[in-house]
């Protein structure tokens, strides 16, 4: 039951949940389990048989007039927000609309304002970076965001710094780690010897910013002296962008050879992902800046994740990706799309084996200190209680 020193947060977000957004589940699932009274307003969903969360409302489920009504009044522009957020959150007695990416949180101004709730946003990344170049209408709208909104959550330095030159008072925004549940993932440093296949693994959707292709170029230059053994694990959407991204990925196998020797397995649920880790050595995540201004915004989780199973993490320095890593973990970081350095990167890392359970401790507690989840979990439960003691 909510309580002053226990406000009901609405968590809006389009579509609970994606099968790559398994970020948003970690938030949610966390703050409950700590006993915030979390709930989520979406549209529709999906995959509840692995984000299943309490106290879900979706907008899908109301009677047919009044979903067709409120979606049709926002279609034709009568208004942009869905009444729906306003309805859920005057039912449950919201305190906290918490609106996840920005172009969302400027979507529920307005039912915001009609429950006197305060608004907290979190930006992800391609709300940051590409609609803003891509769209300029976007950098307009976000001025009315920022003087209205009452807390800016971003996932990293980087991504904060890029906020503020968007136009968000300082005062507003906090850097917030996204976090992982640090305690149920198993510790295995990864070992390897000389003269046997290196496991490679890569998960990501298949877009630009994902980098893909130059993790595969190195690859096919390391394996010259070493036999690699690849998995991905992701796909293309059915955007014309991903699917050309699909075809260089292709395309790159083909070209280094590293066709025959690479297991393709699509998009796969997050179980999946966790047991085909402790089957690999080394896991690559070489983002870049696409050229429609998509980024990372922050950093995948899958790093996160990754360095808390205890297995080396091969990236780029990109986004907020330095400040997952970690100081002691720098020299693993190459320039974007420089697959010549990731190649040093990999061979250097092989050439000293015997450094990787260190690498790996050192790995695993900064995760532990930085992105554990139950800690941000409680970073999040306190600034939630310090904006409804402001009311």
């Amino acid at each position: 039951m909510a309580t002053e020193t226990n406000p009901v947060i609405l968590h809006s977000f389009p579509v609970w949940l994606p099968q790559t957004q398994t970020w948003m589940y970690g938030q949610v699932a966390g703050l409950q389990a700590l006993g915030i009274d979390a709930r989520v307003a979406c549209e529709r969903t999906e995959n509840l048989d692995q984000f299943r969360v309490d106290n879900i409302y979706c907008l899908a489920n109301e009677g047919w007039l009044r979903k067709t009504w409120d979606k049709g009044l926002r279609k034709l522009r009568v208004r942009r927000h869905l009444d729906f957020v306003t309805r859920t959150g005057s039912t449950i007695g919201a305190r906290i609309v918490h609106s996840h990416f920005g172009n969302v949180a400027w979507a529920n101004l307005g039912a915001v304002r009609r429950l006197g709730a305060k608004h907290v946003v979190t930006f992800y990344g391609v709300d940051v970076t590409k609609f803003p170049k891509r769209f300029p209408i976007w950098r307009r709208r976000y001025e009315q965001l920022f003087t209205e909104v009452d807390l800016v959550l971003c996932e990293g330095s980087y991504m904060a710094g890029r906020v503020v030159e968007l136009g968000c008072p300082e005062s507003k925004v906090r850097v917030h780690h996204l976090g992982v549940a640090v305690e149920q993932i198993n510790f295995v440093p990864r070992q390897w010897a000389a003269g046997y296949p290196l496991r490679v693994l890569i998960a990501a959707s298949f877009r630009e910013k994902k980098g893909i292709p130059y993790a595969i170029e190195a690859l096919g230059m390391l394996s010259r002296a070493t036999a690699i053994k690849l998995t991905i694990i992701g796909d293309a959407g059915s955007e014309p962008e991903s699917q050309t991204e699909k075809r260089r990925i292709l395309a790159a196998l083909d070209r280094t050879g590293l066709r025959l020797h690479t297991k393709l397995l699509g998009y796969q649920p997050h179980a999946v992902l966790l047991h085909e880790a402790y089957a690999h050595h080394v896991f690559m995540q070489t983002s870049v800046t696409a050229a429609d201004g998509d980024t990372e915004g922050g950093a995948p989780v899958g790093i996160i994740e990754m360095l808390a199973t205890g297995m080396p993490v091969i990236a780029t320095r990109h986004c907020d990706i330095p400040e997952v890593m970690g100081p002691a973990l720098a020299h693993l970081l190459a320039p974007e799309r420089d697959a010549s350095a990731i190649e040093y990167i990999l061979r250097g890392l092989l050439a000293k084996t015997e450094t990787w359970e260190a690498l790996a401790i050192k790995g695993r507690d900064h995760v532990a200190r930085e992105y554990d989840s139950r800690r941000q979990g409680l970073q999040m439960g306190a600034y939630y209680r310090e904006l409804t003691k402001a009311t």
